[in-house]
């Protein structure tokens, strides 16, 4: 949800009253009520410019989380053509279409147990492969 800052003053105005009325009541200076005001507002107008950037930022995440979705990896095809690194991509194609497969499955968020019978595998064949593919990328992390 945006920022809505005529919403967030009305609600710093009510809540300023009903401190100022407190303090009153309870004998505090005038001086003393104006400079905490003075502060409490620099520190409103303070957040007001953090939760406007925040919100713009927001927005600005979602949109890429938007095309994100859009671009879906659903192939191995795909994995590789999203692939920018043409070390990296050299080295996934020498990888067997199996593993990748098995990759692109644990990207879609599969569990082991969930991949074996889709590539007919056993999950200890799919975790020896998963641990040969991470040697053999294991340069591609930094």
């Amino acid at each position: 949800m945006a920022y809505n800052h005529g919403r967030e003053e009305r609600k710093w105005r009510i809540w300023k009253e009903a401190e100022e009325k407190i303090l009153r009541e309870c004998g505090i200076d005038e001086a003393v009520i104006e400079q905490i005001r003075t502060d409490d507002r620099a520190d409103f107008n303070s957040n007001r410019r953090f939760y406007r950037w925040a919100s713009d930022f927001g927005e600005y995440l979602e949109g890429i989380a938007d095309r994100e979705k859009q671009a879906e990896v659903r192939s191995v095809s795909d994995l590789l053509d999203e692939i920018e690194s043409e070390n990296l991509y050299l080295a996934l194609i020498t990888v067997d279409r199996r593993t990748l497969q098995i990759v692109l499955l644990k990207m879609q968020g599969y569990s082991t147990k969930e991949i074996a019978p889709l590539v007919h595998l056993t999950a200890g064949a799919i975790y020896a492969r998963m641990q040969h593919l991470r040697k053999k990328l294991k340069d591609f992390k930094h």
